[in-house]
């Protein structure tokens, strides 16, 4: 017994990927993780009934808005996957022991329906597509991006941010020699620390991604997301093989989107502006925010025509 093609999801964490997530479990063909399984990650009825409720008629929505909404769930995850949510390091293929191969498809088949027959599932952090694809051989990854000035920014304005306890206590491993200079330079800024994240999980991603087919995986930039939902969520059914059809495109018209990228600039001063340019420069030109030699113009404040 094996989930087929689970589609999961990736990024950073406050990249976009929840609302991205929650509008894709609009398909009635996808199930998710509910809240329900948080509690009791062994219950699988109570979140069959969770995705049951959400299709009665009048008070489905209710039910999906109160208690069955997609969520990421990471207790199922560490019931089958010890230390799948608190590892210090990304966890790759050489991580995946036979107990968890065997373990993880055969409970995760039981979370989907007869109607809702592929499974959405949406994790932040660590990548985990090396472990992920040698447990799930057919799964499809999408992976959100966003600009990294906004996702550092809104690191910085959440209290359960692991950096505010410092490097040698978050789940990002030791800096290099060369981060804590960085780090050392701009005086222990969280700004900078927050940037040095981004950069770290850059490294994690482009190793992982590497090592899967490219037909697998799909890369999504938030900025474009919010500019045109419906030919996003049109191509990403296309690329997970799932039907576009009338019920989810008139799902998705209830949701409207704006890009808020432009806080960064307003909730930061000049000088943490440039600390994360900076620092950022690397994820910024991964990604395609900044070409190369714009980037190193930031960092010289030359102007490039």
């Amino acid at each position: 017994m094996s989930v087929n093609k689970p589609i999961i999801i990736v990024g950073t964490g406050r990249c976009g990927s929840t609302i991205f997530h929650e509008m894709f479990g609009e398909h009635p063909n996808l199930a998710w993780f509910t809240p329900g399984l948080e509690v009791f990650p062994d219950k699988i009825w109570l979140h069959h009934l969770g995705l049951k409720l959400i299709e009665l008629p009048l008070v489905g929505n209710y039910f999906r808005k109160k208690w069955a909404y997609p969520f990421e769930g990471y207790k199922i995850w560490d019931l089958h996957c010890k230390g799948f949510s608190r590892s210090f390091r990304d966890l790759e293929a050489q991580d995946a022991t036979v107990r968890v191969k065997k373990r993880l498809p055969k409970a995760f088949a039981k979370l989907t329906t007869e109607q809702r027959n592929r499974l959405l599932i949406k994790i932040t952090g660590w990548p985990r597509i090396g472990l992920l694809n040698e447990i799930f051989p057919d799964a499809k990854f999408i992976h959100i991006v966003r600009d990294g000035r906004a996702v550092a920014n809104s690191i910085i304005n959440i209290d359960w941010w692991e950096g505010w306890a410092g490097d040698k206590n978050w789940r990002w491993g030791e800096l290099t020699e060369e981060q804590q200079a960085v780090w050392k330079k701009h005086n222990e800024s969280f700004v900078a620390l927050a940037g040095i994240e981004l950069e770290i999980y850059t490294k994690a991603m482009n190793k992982a991604v590497a090592q899967i087919p490219k037909e697998r995986f799909m890369e999504i930039r938030y900025e474009d997301f919010c500019k045109a939902p419906l030919g996003t969520f049109k191509s990403v059914c296309d690329f997970c093989e799932i039907e576009w059809n009338s019920t989810f495109y008139q799902k998705l018209q209830k949701y409207t989107l704006k890009d808020t990228n432009f806080k960064w600039q307003k909730e930061l001063t000049k000088e943490q502006q440039f600390i994360l340019n900076e620092t950022l420069a690397e994820f910024q030109t991964n990604y395609g925010y900044i070409e190369p030699e714009k980037a190193k113009a930031k960092l010289e404040n030359v102007d490039v025509l």
